[in-house]
C-alpha cells in the first residue's frame, strides 16, 4: 500500500491510502471517475501496521483498494456496505466530527 498524510492549517489530518497496484490508475464507472494519483496518495510504501496507526488517528480518511479498505473494516471503522465500488475496486471515506 501507499500512504500519505495531509496536514491542514487547522491541525486536522487527511489520511490517504491506496493499494499499490492502483497507483496511477483511473477508475471509471458511469459518471464516476477516481484518479488514484501520487499527488494525493503519495509514494511512501506502508504496511498494515503503518496504515492501522495512521487511520486510527486521522480526522479524514480516504481509502482505495481491497487491502486498504479491509484494514478499516477489521478495525470496525466501516462496513463493506458503506463503500463505493468503482470498476470492482472498493473506495471509502471516513470523516470524524
Amino acid at each position: 500500500m501507499y500512504l500519505k498524510v495531509h496536514r491542514a492549517p487547522d491541525g486536522s489530518t487527511v489520511i490517504a491510502v491506496c493499494d499499490r497496484e492502483l497507483l496511477d490508475r483511473k477508475l471509471r464507472q458511469g459518471d464516476l471517475e477516481l484518479h488514484v494519483n501520487e499527488y494525493f496518495y503519495g509514494n511512501t510504501p506502508a504496511d498494515e501496521g503503518d496504515v492501522t496507526r495512521a487511520i486510527q488517528d486521522g480526522d479524514h480518511i480516504n481509502l482505495v483498494g481491497e487491502q486498504a479498505v479491509g484494514i478499516a473494516i477489521n478495525l470496525g471503522l466501516l462496513e463493506r456496505s458503506g463503500c463505493l465500488v468503482i470498476e470492482g475496486v472498493p473506495h471509502a471515506q471516513i470523516i470524524r466530527v
